[in-house]
């Protein structure tokens, strides 16, 4: 979603590097463009102004003008105005201090609020919570079998009388239902196409109701500036502590993520980055502020890998890479838990040092990783532990056991060797360029 803007910003901030001292006209000069970079995003016209004004202010400071790196000065002001109008800090969710904590979902038709709900009941299972889903959409068309559907694959309970009850009255229920079967409580509420009276009365009454500790309103960030103003329209009828963006992963321009708090004044809680339900996480406005900037997101990177892979098996891994016994079957495990991280786009897109138009060029066919893992089942377990032996016969053999071709054989065992080459070069503590192995010139 940031690629365009991240890729203005860091052609604004090499031409800014490059100087060994800056001049008010450089930084006017820069503020220009950054402007535009920022109203291109679609980022809401007033905070665009506001944001420049506290950039230029600090830039013309003695600190960046005296500096001996202004370039590099002014790149941290524009992450820390960044981070600060996405948030300053984490916003977490409330927990109430005796069960059960309840969350009221909001948002227009659309958005991805009935997924969203059942995404976040993933996540907080995952974090030890034991969360039940209420479906109170009883307007559109097969909003509750969506929802019983979603909460059998994440495998939570879900309080679905039907159609015909009164939303207020399922809502009220629903935490009665819950006080045996978990300890939060998620309420889908209904969604119109449009904001209008009935929607924000029912979601009043409801409120009243059974009194949430969150009100967490779906916004899709795809439709840009059109998710501000119904934000804000909600903030002002319903009260909202917090948003959810889904759809982050889309093609949209970002503005709707860069301008909401400020608009607003209420934090983004919740990211959605993917189709799958497990493509959820805490919003981090320092994490995304780096990103946007090209400064990646090891932190993310890190959380994502520790989730996927395990603490135990990431040793396991360390120890091997370390006594240099990295093998095929190595290989080939780590290429299924990258895989369960999610796109590789997306990974690559968190390491520092890597622009967006350089990950435009990265295309990764999951069918060749399919035809990755079959080349190495075909090879005997003496092959994948010691390919070394394999010669002119056995490639043979594996191409026509995989339904491969021999070049496509010699081409996997090269970037093997090449894996352990860097695997050994890491564990030794010496990394190529941007300090990421295999990324040298």
């Amino acid at each position: 979603m940031f690629d365009s803007l991240s890729d203005r910003l860091q052609g604004i901030f090499d031409g800014l590097r490059g100087r060994g001292r800056l001049s008010e006209l450089d930084v006017d000069a820069a503020m220009r463009e950054i402007r535009l970079a920022l109203l291109e995003a679609d980022v809401n016209f007033k905070v665009v102004r506001e944001f420049v004004a506290h950039v230029k202010e600090r830039a013309l400071g003695a600190d960046v003008m005296a500096s001996l790196t202004p370039g590099q000065q002014v790149v941290k002001i524009v992450h820390d105005e960044l981070t600060t109008l996405m948030g300053s800090s984490d916003s977490k969710l409330v927990f109430a201090g005796r069960p059960p904590t309840v969350i009221l979902m909001a948002g227009l038709q659309g958005s991805g609020k009935t997924t969203a709900c059942a995404k976040l009941a993933n996540f907080l299972r995952k974090d030890g919570k034991r969360p039940v889903l209420v479906a109170a959409d009883v307007y559109r068309p097969a909003a509750i079998d969506q929802l019983v559907t979603l909460a059998g694959r994440v495998e939570v309970p879900i309080y679905a009388p039907g159609p015909q009850v009164d939303p207020v009255k399922i809502a009220e229920d629903g935490v009665r239902f819950a006080l045996d079967k978990g300890d939060v409580v998620i309420i889908d509420t209904a969604g119109r196409l449009h904001i209008d009276e009935e929607l924000m009365d029912e979601l009043v009454r409801i409120r009243a109701a059974v009194k949430p500790h969150n009100i967490l309103l779906v916004v899709d960030a795809m439709t840009g500036q059109d998710a501000v103003t119904a934000a804000e329209q909600f903030r002002q009828r319903v009260d909202i502590d917090g948003v959810i963006l889904t759809k982050l992963d889309g093609d949209a321009r970002g503005g709707a993520a860069l301008s909401v708090r400020a608009v607003t004044g209420k934090p983004i809680k919740f990211v959605s980055n993917g189709e799958k339900l497990a493509d959820f996480e805490y919003f981090h406005p320092d994490r995304m502020a780096s990103r946007i900037l090209g400064m990646g997101d090891v932190l993310t990177l890190i959380e994502k890998a520790e989730e996927t892979i395990g603490a135990k098996r990431a040793a396991e891994i360390e120890e091997r890479i370390r006594k240099a016994a990295f093998t095929l079957d190595d290989f080939l495990d780590q290429l299924k838990q990258v895989r369960r991280m999610g796109p590789v786009s997306s990974i690559l897109g968190m390491l520092p040092g890597l622009p967006g138009k350089q990950l435009k060029n990265v295309q990764v066919d999951d069918k060749q990783l399919d035809r990755v893992e079959a080349i190495i089942m075909s090879m005997t377990p003496q092959e994948r532990r010691h390919p070394d032996i394999i010669d002119g016969s056995r490639r043979q053999r594996i191409a026509r056991g995989s339904g491969a071709q021999v070049n496509e054989i010699n081409q996997l065992l090269k970037q093997f060797r090449e894996t352990q080459r860097l695997m050994k070069q890491f564990a030794s503590g010496k990394p190529g360029r941007f300090g990421i192995p295999g990324l040298g010139r």
